[in-house]
């Protein structure tokens, strides 16, 4: 498994072909998916193959925004079932990668320990400091995608999601929680304050 090699071409794949209105959905965020699954993998001791084909899922899990924002899991499967051959990927390795990226599908269903790390992973920012300002990445996205209209319906997507959101790992649960929640409160209040 040439994890490296993977790396390079769909980061350059990303660079040169993510549409620009993407701001949530962009590089960076699949940086950080990828680094958030190693510490992540780290502190959940997962080694060697099964971490490789966690950082590969974590690379590609949103390579199908290349294409379209809809289905964009399946795309993505698709597109690592075509590559990942070129790269030492077996057919039963590749089936995992595919399983994790489909875990990372909005409502979130994890059947694995590999795919409940990557589902944390993808939404770690929930849970951290820089959360208001990604999440101004996110409305600025679905505001171009006319997913929202304004700043209201926006506060009120995500008052929802957060509500039902949970982190699977214990590590997730241990960092990320408690700020998660003060995080909620903040979104609540703001909403209290457009009313």
């Amino acid at each position: 498994m040439q994890l490296g090699e993977v790396k390079k071409y769909v980061l350059r794949k990303l660079k040169e072909d993510l549409p620009i209105h993407l701001l949530y959905h962009s590089i960076d965020h699949t940086k950080d998916v990828y680094a958030c699954c190693k510490e992540l993998a780290k502190a959940e001791k997962v080694k060697g193959d099964d971490l490789k084909l966690l950082l590969t899922a974590a690379i590609l899990h949103d390579t199908g925004f290349i294409i379209h924002s809809k289905n964009h899991e399946q795309r993505s499967c698709t597109l690592a079932k075509k590559v990942l051959p070129e790269y030492g990927y077996t057919k039963e390795q590749i089936k995992k990668v595919c399983g994790m990226i489909m875990a990372t599908q909005i409502p979130q269903s994890p059947k694995t320990h590999l795919e409940e790390i990557i589902c944390d992973a993808d939404l770690d920012y929930l849970g951290r400091d820089d959360f208001f300002q990604i999440g101004d990445r996110l409305y600025a996205e679905f505001m171009t995608l006319g997913t929202v209209k304004n700043e209201k319906e926006w506060n009120t997507l995500q008052l929802k999601f957060m509500q039902s959101h949970h982190y699977f790992t214990t590590t997730s649960q241990k960092l990320r929680k408690k700020k998660k929640e003060k995080n909620l409160q903040r979104v609540q209040a703001k909403l209290k304050k457009l009313r």
